[in-house]
């Protein structure tokens, strides 16, 4: 096939793209901006554009395909110009259900956990010698892209955003996959951009269960009691709810009680859930127990999900991806949980639209309770660029009510207080979905660690 991408750059478009080159297909792309890790994936396969900006002129009736990618706006001239030839234009989700048509469909969903289910679940299948289709969030050890299709599989594994799938498709991405083996592993408000109210956001997850067919499954958390009242309101068939299982500290390794004591490599009781949510769903696919638990032994976790920057005696650093409230609080509670007798430094960045909107700030009070020093890092100039309302730091300390927290609204007196801490006995937690305005977290972690 012949396909085009509309906004190749993107962290699911590039590795589609990659994935459809490596089946064979024909691949050409556009972007007005691509940066690592996409831009130099793109170049090491031969696929990244001659130069930035949108060129109508790619764009003809021989195509087969073109992807929209969602920072793409309505009125892009290459989008227009497809819609005009009639071309036929797909969403990401909605090429990846086209190309899965005949396969066992896994969906992971829910507001927090899913980038970790689902790469649990691929882990688990490739260990144990399965061959599957995938799309996840991030990447990966022992996966090359985050992204494969083969129509010889019979599987396919996809994490499922309720995100809208593109500038013309506004469906949460994840109704266009209609899954046979569906996972919702909590539901907390995010997306206020999109999403204004917490019925229209949970209203989402109504829909999703929906498209579960009747002989399909819906694995879910029951520790969640916003999920289970949602799932008492819209039953399915075939219900499967998980909680959290069993497991101890020991010597700072989780041991997880099933037959005995099963290490991990993974702590914080958020992660047993997702552990769970993940064993459910490949009981689903015919795996047991026992296979399951043996080929989590050697799991790390997802790319930003509490990844280990660094470590020396009793000083570590962890970044995470947690932004929203629900995964702040249950980050942190982890951390604590496996560090208990060393000062935890917690550090948030306010990235995203729905955490710098003043209006949204107060779903954290309380989220940073766990913390032994509480810090919370915004700037400014990233409240203009979404063009939001601007707050004082003030407003900040209030919204969280956590005593003695700190605000920095510039990176360098940010780095200037980390580097002055005393980290003998010390943890530090640095939770983003963005970069702290450019900060080189690795060498940070060197400075800390080598202090």
């Amino acid at each position: 096939m012949r396909i085009h991408f509309i906004a190749i750059g993107g962290a699911a478009m590039h590795s589609l793209a990659i994935a459809l080159k490596q089946k064979g297909d024909i691949i050409t792309g556009s972007d007005d901006e691509i940066v690592d890790p996409a831009r130099s994936q793109l170049d090491k396969h031969g696929l990244l554009p001659s130069g930035t900006g949108w060129f109508p002129e790619r764009i003809h009736a021989a195509l087969d395909a073109v992807i929209l990618g969602m920072h793409a706006r309505k009125d892009n001239p290459e989008l227009l110009r497809a819609q005009k030839l009639g071309v036929k234009v797909f969403s990401y989700p909605e090429f990846l259900y086209h190309e899965t048509r005949g396969k066992i469909r896994v969906v992971i969903a829910g507001s927090h956990g899913k980038t970790t289910i689902t790469s649990m679940v691929m882990h688990a299948l490739k260990r144990l010698g399965y061959q599957f289709d995938y799309m996840v969030g991030s990447r990966l050890a022992g996966f090359e892209n985050m992204v494969k299709l083969d129509r010889n599989n019979t599987i396919a594994v996809f994490e499922g955003d309720e995100y809208l799938s593109s500038c013309i498709d506004p469906r949460p991405k994840f109704l266009l996959y209609n899954p046979h083996i569906a996972l919702i592993s909590g539901i907390a408000w995010d997306h206020m951009n999109v999403f204004p109210t917490r019925e229209i956001y949970a209203n989402q997850f109504v829909e999703f269960i929906k498209a579960i067919p009747a002989d399909g499954c819906l694995v879910y958390c029951g520790a969640d009691a916003s999920l289970q009242r949602l799932v008492n309101d819209n039953p399915h068939p075939r219900l499967v709810p998980y909680d959290v299982p069993a497991y101890a500290i020991e010597g700072g390794v989780t041991m997880l009680e099933h037959e005995g004591r099963v290490p991990l490599k993974i702590f914080g009781k958020h992660n047993m859930l997702n552990l769970m949510g993940a064993k459910c769903v490949c009981n689903q696919l015919g795996i047991a127990d026992k296979q399951f638990y043996g080929a989590m032994t050697d799991f790390t976790g997802a790319g930003k999900r509490l990844q280990l920057l660094g470590k020396k005696r009793q000083t570590a650093v962890y970044l995470d991806f947690a932004h929203s409230p629900s995964k702040v609080e249950a980050t942190i509670q982890a951390v604590k949980e496996q560090y208990p007798g060393q000062r935890l430094i917690a550090c948030l960045e306010l990235h995203t639209f729905s955490s710098l909107n003043r209006g949204f700030l107060g779903e954290y009070r309380h989220t940073m309770e766990d913390a032994d020093t509480a810090v919370v890092y915004y700037n400014p100039e990233t409240i203009r660029h979404k063009k939001l309302e601007m707050f004082p730091e003030e407003e900040v300390r209030q919204a969280f009510d956590k005593k003695g927290l700190l605000v920095f609204t510039g990176r360098e007196s940010l780095e200037q207080f980390l580097l002055t801490q005393g980290w003998e006995n010390a943890v530090l937690l640095l939770m983003s979905s963005g970069t702290f305005s450019g900060m080189n977290v690795n060498q940070m972690t060197e400075k800390i660690i080598s202090g």
